[in-house]
């Protein structure tokens, strides 16, 4: 098996036992109360913000949040924005925090904005993919979910009354993927790992139910304004998967269970930045994020 995991028997799903023990390798490297939180509950002045739920690990309380924009009006459809499902996948985060302080607003007249920054706090500071189970919250948005991180973002935005016509969810793909996380998945489901090519720049995911290519090239066109897009690779792919439209791959992501496939807006698609490029920064790559968002806000204006 190549990039054999330290965990484990090749060939042989982990036991309980074995996921422990991978629970108590993870350590915290950042705080989510710094971080996130405070920088969330400071957005009260411009927004609304409200919790949604707690989760209880490491016997420490994880708050939930949501941020909306004030004066909601039943007659503007709804934007989704979701961040953090994937806690290590930084610019994710802090993209949809800095859509809100930067643009919010700007648009709340037009809009309204229903924002999730952080789904999975645990992860976010222990740099992780997974929660303490080892379950992968974005494999994880059916029906009876496993991962209490998407049980708790899927009852909030079903709760929710406005008409949702847009949902961008924000990623990353990073080194670590390969370094880390692809042999850890393979070394759990006793599968053996096959790395793939990390493409070096910008790229969406669409859904193949709804791929909406328009949608996805106003994005890819805001995007290549403040960073790089990905070319595909000798394959002409991206990730082992055909290139729909440069910088553009198809999921379906009702079907594996992905955060952007939630909820029944007609417009979705998941983000990828790639951080450990030498040709961008951590800021390009928030921007980036941000660039994304104010894409799908010009694909929806110049629509109407």
């Amino acid at each position: 098996m190549s990039n054999q995991y330290p965990i484990g028997t090749p060939g042989t799903p982990w036991s309980d036992e074995q996921k422990q023990a991978w629970y108590q390798q993870q350590q915290r490297q950042r705080s989510y109360h710094t971080d996130v939180a405070r920088r969330v509950n400071a957005l009260s002045n411009i927004c609304v913000v409200e919790e949604y739920g707690v989760l209880a690990y490491d016997a420490d309380n994880y708050p939930l949040f949501a941020l909306k924009n004030k004066n909601y009006n039943p007659a503007h459809a709804t934007i989704l924005i979701t961040g953090g499902v994937h806690g290590y996948e930084t610019s994710g985060v802090l993209g949809a925090l800095a859509f809100v302080e930067r643009f919010i607003e700007q648009f709340s007249d037009q809009y309204n904005f229903l924002i999730l920054p952080c789904i999975s706090p645990w992860g976010f500071e222990t740099i992780n993919r997974w929660n303490p189970d080892a379950i992968d919250p974005n494999r994880s948005f059916y029906k009876d979910s496993p991962a209490p991180e998407s049980k708790l973002a899927m009852a909030y935005v079903s709760a929710y009354e406005g008409d949702i016509i847009a949902h961008i969810d924000l990623h990353e793909t990073t080194d670590t993927d390969n370094s880390e996380f692809r042999p850890a998945l393979a070394a759990r489901d006793g599968k053996e790992n096959h790395n793939w090519n990390i493409p070096d720049g910008f790229y969406l995911v669409g859904h193949t139910q709804k791929p909406e290519p328009e949608f996805q090239k106003v994005i890819i066109d805001e995007v290549q304004k403040v960073t790089h897009i990905a070319d595909a690779d000798e394959n002409g792919q991206l990730i082992g998967v055909d290139l729909a439209q440069f910088g553009v791959i198809n999921y379906d992501g009702t079907k594996l269970g992905l955060c952007m496939g939630m909820t029944d807006a007609p417009f979705v698609t998941t983000t990828e930045v790639y951080p450990d490029s030498t040709n961008t920064t951590p800021t390009e790559c928030i921007d980036g994020q941000v660039a994304s968002i104010l894409g799908v806000l010009a694909f929806l204006e110049n629509r109407n």
